[in-house]
C-alpha cells in the first residue's frame, strides 16, 4: 500500500506544482559554453520558515561575547567550474553559535577557469562581485569583514601552473583594490575537496538545527553534485574503531562537540565531467566503428541528435573527430552505458566500497533512518520537472525513464517541463546519471527518501555558509 502511494505521488506532483512555486528551468544549466550572465538575490533570515526544529528569534546583542564584535560580516566567493558566486553574510554574535541574520547572493558566468590563458582577466571578472559586497557592507565595517575566495574542482583541473597564476592575480587585485582584509594566508586558494564537502555538511546541519547537543545522532547526510566533482559526507552510526582508517575520516569540532565524519570528493564525477566520460564510454564501446566510420550511436541522446567530439585512440595516440548520433534507445539502454563510468569492478582495497574503488561505510547499514539531502545539480534537474522536494530514489528512476522514453503525458499539466526537456538534449543522460549515482554508485535503496533544496530557512545550501562560520571563528579581526 505504501509503495502504491509513493508511486502515485510522482504522478500527482505535476498537478500540484502550482502550489509549489517552482522557478522556471534555467537553460544555462545544460550549456557547456556559457555566455556572461548574472544572478542576484538578497535574503533576510528574519521571519523565514523555521527548520524542523524551531529556532528562537535572533537576539539583538546588548553585550559582547568573548571580545567579539556584536555584529560580524563575512564575504565568501565560490569560484566554481561554471561560475563565480559571492555570498555576503551578516551574523549576530550573541551566543556561542553565530546567528545568521542576512545573506546577499550574486552569481556571474563564466568561472575563473574560462580565463585559463589570461589570469588578469580572471581576476577582473570578480570586480562585479566585489561591487556587490561594497554596496551591502557599511563603510565602517569593511575593514573588519574577512574575505576569502575558494576555488573548487574546475580550477583544479587546469593544473598547478595555470591555476596558481590565476589565484595569484586574484590575490594581488583584491589586496590593491579592496578594503576588506583577506582571511589569512590561505584566503585565496583551491579548496581541498574534503573541506568542500564537510563545510556543506556544516551548512545544512547548522540550518536544520542539527548541531545542537540535544540533536546528537540526528545529523543529515549530504550529497553535492557540481560540474567537476561530487561529494558525500555523513556521520556513520558505528563505533569509531570499526570505521576503516584513512583519508576519508574527518574529525570535526563544532560548538564543543566532536563529530567523526565520513567524507569523499570524487573529482571527475561532477555532471559536466560525467557527460564527457559517458560520451567517451560510448566511443570506446564501438571503437572500430568510430575509427572506420567516424561516428558512433549513443542510446542516451534523442534520435538524430548529433554532436562532434574529439577522441584520441590510446593504441595509436591519433586523435579522431567523431560524430555521436543519438538513437533515443530509452532509459535501460542508457543506464548500461552510464554504469560503466562508475568502475564498480575496480579493486576495492578497503571493504566496503562505494564506487571507483573508494571505501565507503554502507548507507544501508550505518545510516538507516537519518535524512539524506541532495543539492546543486540534483535540485536543478528534478525541480523543473515537478518532482516534490522529497522523493524516493525509485521515483527518480521512474522520472529518468519517462524522460528517456520521451513519454510526455505525465507532464501535460506542467507545459514548461515539456519545453525544458525538448530544449535540453542532455536531459535523459543527466537524469540517468544522477539516478545511477545515488542508486548504483552510493548504493542507496530504491525506497529510501531523499530531500532536495536550494535554500533552507532562506539561506543558500552548499559549502559557503559553513566555511564562513569557520572563517569568522578562526580569523580574528576587530576584536573589542
Amino acid at each position: 500500500m505504501a509503495a502504491t502511494k509513493r508511486n502515485l505521488l510522482l504522478k500527482v506532483s505535476f498537478v500540484a506544482l502550482v502550489f509549489l512555486g517552482l522557478s522556471v528551468w534555467l537553460t544555462r544549466t545544460y550549456q557547456p559554453v556559457i555566455p556572461y550572465k548574472e544572478t542576484s538575490t538578497t535574503t533576510s533570515l528574519q521571519g523565514t520558515e523555521p527548520a524542523s526544529t524551531p529556532e528562537p528569534p535572533i537576539d539583538r546583542c546588548t553585550a559582547t561575547l568573548d571580545g567579539k564584535p556584536r555584529q560580524q560580516y563575512a564575504i565568501m566567493v565560490d569560484a566554481g567550474s561554471s561560475g563565480s558566486r559571492i555570498h555576503v553574510y551578516r551574523f549576530s554574535i550573541c551566543h556561542e553559535e553565530p546567528q545568521l541574520e542576512n545573506e546577499v547572493f550574486h552569481m556571474i558566468e563564466p568561472g575563473l577557469s574560462a580565463y585559463e590563458n589570461d589570469p588578469q582577466e580572471a581576476a577582473k571578472s570578480l570586480d562585479i562581485l566585489m561591487e556587490i559586497a561594497n554596496e551591502n557592507i557599511p563603510l565602517e565595517e569593511k575593514h573588519c569583514t574577512p574575505l576569502a575566495v575558494k576555488a573548487t574542482a574546475g580550477l583544479r583541473l587546469l593544473g598547478n601552473d595555470k591555476s596558481e597564476m590565476i589565484l595569484e592575480a586574484v590575490r594581488s587585485r583584491l589586496k590593491s583594490t579592496q578594503q576588506f582584509p583577506l582571511a589569512g594566508d590561505n584566503a585565496v586558494e583551491i579548496m581541498d575537496g574534503k573541506d568542500e564537502g564537510v563545510y556543506a555538511w556544516v551548512t545544512v546541519n547548522y540550518l536544520l538545527g542539527n548541531l545542537k547537543p540535544s540533536r546528537r545522532g540526528q545529523s543529515a547526510a549530504i550529497f553535492d553534485l557540481g560540474g567537476a566533482s561530487t561529494q558525500i559526507v555523513f556521520e556513520p552510526q558505528m563505533t569509531l574503531s570499526s570505521m576503516t582508517k584513512g583519508e576519508h575520516e574527518y574529525k570535526l569540532t563544532y560548538a564543543n562537540q566532536v563529530y567523526h565524519l565520513y567524507q569523499h570528493s570524487y573529482l571527475g564525477y561532477g555532471l559536466t565531467e560525467a557527460r564527457k566520460a559517458i560520451r567517451m564510454a560510448a566511443i570506446e564501446a564501438s571503437k572500430e566503428e568510430a575509427i572506420r566510420d567516424k561516428h558512433v550511436y549513443d542510446p542516451c541522446m534523442p534520435t538524430d541528435h548529433v554532436e562532434k567530439h574529439s577522441w584520441t585512440d590510446p593504441a595509436t595516440d591519433i586523435t579522431h573527430t567523431i560524430d555521436i548520433i543519438g538513437i533515443g534507445a530509452g532509459h535501460d539502454a542508457c543506464k548500461k552505458t552510464v554504469e560503466h563510468v562508475f568502475r564498480k569492478d575496480k579493486l576495492c582495497k578497503l571493504q566496503a566500497c562505494g564506487f571507483d574503488g573508494i571505501y565507503q561505510p554502507s548507507i544501508r547499514e550505518t545510516f538507516k533512518t537519518q535524512d539524506l539531502y541532495v543539492f546543486s545539480f540534483f535540485y536543478d534537474l528534478t525541480q523543473p520537472l515537478g518532482m516534490p522536494s522529497e522523493f524516493s530514489v525509485g521515483e527518480l528512476s521512474e522520472l529518468a525513464a519517462m524522460v528517456c522514453h520521451t513519454d510526455h503525458r505525465p507532464f501535460l499539466h506542467y507545459p514548461s517541463a515539456i519545453e525544458t526537456i525538448k530544449s535540453s538534449p542532455e536531459y535523459c543522460v543527466d537524469l540517468t546519471y544522477i539516478d545511477n549515482l545515488l542508486r548504483f554508485g552510493y548504493d542507496i535503496p530504491k525506497d529510501r527518501l531523499v530531500r532536495t533544496a536550494k535554500k533552507i530557512r532562506g539561506a543558500e545550501t552548499g559549502w559557503c555558509l559553513g566555511a564562513s562560520i569557520a572563517m569568522i571563528d578562526q580569523v580574528k579581526v576587530c576584536q573589542l
